[in-house]
């Protein structure tokens, strides 16, 4: 599969292939034009009770996971579209977090490349 992440607020490039936002919620100050969103996935995102727990605590990091990986195992429609697209071409996944590393993105990556 060739899924990469990228933050929402950059620029998009031509190596971005795919653009998929996985986000609950529409990213700040970012105009549906300026995005260049091929898709947004709303539902693939962590619920709004996990998000609002996990706050991007890196302590939390660890529980985070295990908890949305949970979530995750009941969407395989949503999962699939996002396989099946990874394996004929590049998939970006976006996020709007500032933190690059403990983000829900990070964990679906990592969720997708583990099936």
């Amino acid at each position: 599969m060739k899924i990469r992440l990228k933050r929402v607020y950059d620029p998009p490039t031509p190596e971005d292939g795919y653009r998929v936002l996985v986000d609950r919620i529409w990213p700040r100050g970012l105009g549906k034009d300026r995005a260049k969103i091929d898709l947004w996935l709303k539902d693939i995102a962590p619920s709004t009770a996990l998000r609002r727990w996990f706050n991007h605590d890196p302590e939390k990091w660890h529980e985070f996971e295990r908890r949305y990986r949970r979530e995750l195992a009941g969407l395989s429609d949503l999962l699939d579209q996002v396989k099946g697209r990874a394996k004929a071409s590049r998939v970006t996944l976006l996020y709007a977090a500032k933190n690059t590393r403990y983000n829900n993105a990070v964990a679906l990556k990592s969720f997708l490349e583990s099936e």
